[in-house]
């Protein structure tokens, strides 16, 4: 079973298992780890917006232009920034890291 590093807003690290084919986001919010995901993983807000280690960046694939757009929307966006809702857990992604920003802008919040 592959394993996700979560580096939680205060700097506490987290190495959970997860099955393969579970999304970033759904793997943080059953574990307990602090992501909203406001839209439940549709991809119409950036509140699972996280920071991929940039050694771990390049095995992802690039994101799509629907993904990129949406991004601009994060707060702290970084050259490695993602939504947690489309990367998905592989054998292929063993040990990635990902880091939670201090903040983000809920979208779906008047």
């Amino acid at each position: 079973m592959p394993r996700i590093v979560f580096i939680e807003c205060d700097g506490t690290r987290r190495e959970v298992e997860a099955p393969a084919g579970r999304t970033v986001l759904d793997i943080a919010q059953e574990q307990g780890i602090d992501i909203e995901g406001a839209c439940e993983g549709g991809m119409s807000c950036a509140t699972c917006h996280v920071i991929v280690d940039p050694a771990d960046f390049g095995r992802l694939d690039p994101p799509s232009e629907e993904e990129a757009d949406m991004l601009d929307f994060a707060l702290g966006l970084t050259a490695t920034s993602r939504l947690g809702c489309q990367i998905v857990l592989s054998e292929a992604l063993d040990g990635l890291t990902v880091r939670l920003p201090r903040a983000v802008h809920n979208l779906l919040d008047g």
